[in-house]
């Protein structure tokens, strides 16, 4: 799973998830993206469920970029544990989505495969999604 190898601070604030995406809101890469319609936190967990999706429905043919990677540490309190006494412990990495972000990236199949592999990554995470295509 991802994760980064080295952070400037240990833990991080919650904060919110304001606006629209500023940057990486058109496919680049690939000839097809799997755009974000709506804010939320994607954990490691999901970006890699959803890649492997990908990757088993085009049998690995063709190239898969992931543009989104978790950089935000959750920190979670163990159950029955009473309040105070600091911040929790590391539980998962997540990464914030703004609507408009392009999460995936694929090129190399055909459209038809790649909006069905694209439906079968959306089911895995918990935001709206759409299939976008390259404008050339």
């Amino acid at each position: 799973m991802l994760s980064p190898k080295k952070t400037k601070y240990r833990k991080a604030f919650k904060g919110k998830i304001h606006g629209v995406a500023k940057a990486g809101f058109s496919v680049s890469y690939g000839a097809f993206g799997l755009k974000a319609l709506e804010p939320a936190r994607i954990t490691a967990r999901q970006i890699e469920s959803a890649r492997r999706a990908i990757t088993r429905y085009i049998r690995r043919v063709g190239k898969v970029w992931i543009r989104v990677f978790p950089d935000l540490p959750v920190s979670r309190k163990p159950a029955e544990v009473r309040m105070g006494s600091g911040k929790g412990s590391i539980e998962f990495w997540a990464c914030r989505v703004k609507p408009g972000k392009i999460m995936f990236e694929l090129d190399g199949v055909s459209e038809d495969i790649a909006e069905n592999a694209f439906k079968l990554a959306a089911a895995k995470l918990p935001i709206e999604t759409k299939f976008v295509k390259r404008l050339v």
